[in-house]
């Protein structure tokens, strides 16, 4: 019995390690997402003649497909900056 809890105890920290370092990629790719989208908004918005309007009109673009809001753009293109 005891060499089960020790065989338990194992498989649980390989799951407990992969589930960390799954949560670090994803947190990874976020921060990459966030950053070439706050880099892209900044660029554009300085391009337009209308810029915060011109990330509103791609935020409602976007929150068609995708749960994000004009206020998650401009936090993302102060993240690009």
């Amino acid at each position: 019995m005891g060499n089960e809890i020790i065989l338990a105890g194992n498989l649980i920290e390989v799951i407990e390690s992969s589930r960390k370092n799954a949560l670090r990629k994803v947190n990874e790719e976020l921060i990459r997402m966030y950053w070439l989208v706050g880099e892209y908004l900044s660029v554009e918005s300085k391009n337009v003649s209308f810029g915060d309007k011109y990330i509103d009109a791609i935020a409602k673009e976007i929150n068609l497909n995708y749960s994000r809001n004009s206020r998650g753009c401009k936090k993302s293109c102060v993240f690009g900056k």
